[in-house]
């Protein structure tokens, strides 16, 4: 296991869905095959931008195996298993395991808030101890804006002590830069993933190990261009003119809600209207602010 794991762009796919609100898997998968073609590192399935917390266990389950049954390697996959169960993150990180998954990004329980640090700390723990196995690798997951459950500097070097070799990394989704960059100082090695898209180039000269971000589902080339090249005198012009686009993609999908915004390019992208519905209690959106977005991200 190289020292920072896992490196790379990760995209945050998107979940499409039936008219009946059932999981597309066909529509996914294509997609997940379309994301790897266009430079991304790996899938990171079954999260906020998937809207896996509006997905049963049931449904999560399948849709991972269906994934890896249409031949994508389990080991480009990093799934989402953290919901506010601890006994369901844990049978859905034992599946993910079990299918041959080597990371997963877990949130902490985010029903409570208010929470203390040994409250989060005893969370992870208990769900480790019992998932059991060796080959698991976790990916923690900082999102208070929507979880409301921050993660902290202690926290990680609490887990990274006592589970040095299974809690790898972090996917920081606050937005705040200086999180980041004190996570990357304080522990060299661990896996730092940026979960903003236009961040990941100010991250990685400084030891950041990449990204799983949105935006990717429409730029995960340029991400891919930026990553593999960002050190390199001889790549500047072409990394600038991909991170010019990246910033550009991010401005495009963020003037209205994100996710509906996403899908109504990916509707465009693969001339399917289908992809284009969200679960309640997200809303699509209108026609006008449709047009609106297709419009700033063909410019």
């Amino acid at each position: 296991m190289p020292s920072t794991f896992p490196t790379g762009v990760f995209c945050a796919a998107t979940t499409p869905f039936n008219a009946d609100l059932s999981v597309d898997q066909g529509l996914f998968t294509a997609h997940c095959q379309r994301l790897l073609d266009d430079g991304c590192t790996g899938i990171a399935m079954l999260g906020t931008t998937g809207e896996a917390n509006s997905l049963s266990s049931a449904e999560r389950k399948s849709l991972l195996e269906a994934v890896v049954k249409s031949g994508i390697a389990p080991t480009k996959l990093l799934p989402g298993t953290g919901v506010a169960s601890i006994m369901e993150t844990i049978d859905l990180t034992k599946h993910a395991v079990a299918n041959g998954v080597e990371a997963v990004v877990m949130l902490p329980p985010y029903y409570y808030k208010g929470v203390s640090d040994d409250g989060i700390v005893d969370a992870y723990t208990a769900v480790i101890e019992r998932v059991n196995d060796p080959r698991l690798r976790v990916v923690l997951y900082h999102i208070p804006q929507m979880s409301a459950v921050p993660i902290s500097l202690d926290v990680i070097d609490r887990l990274r002590k006592r589970f040095p070799e299974i809690v790898t990394g972090i996917k920081d989704s606050s937005g705040d830069f200086a999180n980041m960059s004190a996570i990357v100082e304080r522990f060299p090695g661990f896996s730092v993933l940026v979960g903003a898209d236009p961040l990941m180039i100010k991250l990685l000269p400084m030891g950041g190990a990449g990204c799983i971000t949105a935006t990717s589902n429409l730029v995960g080339g340029d991400l891919a261009t930026v990553f593999n090249g960002y050190n390199d005198p001889a790549k500047a012009a072409e990394v600038a003119a991909a991170q010019e686009r990246i910033v550009a993609g991010r401005n495009a999908v963020s003037s209205y809600a994100q996710l509906p915004s996403l899908k109504v390019l990916l509707a465009k992208r693969y001339g399917n209207d289908g992809w284009m519905r969200v679960r309640p209690p997200l809303t699509g959106l209108g026609a006008a602010e449709a047009e609106a977005v297709r419009a700033s991200f063909a410019a």
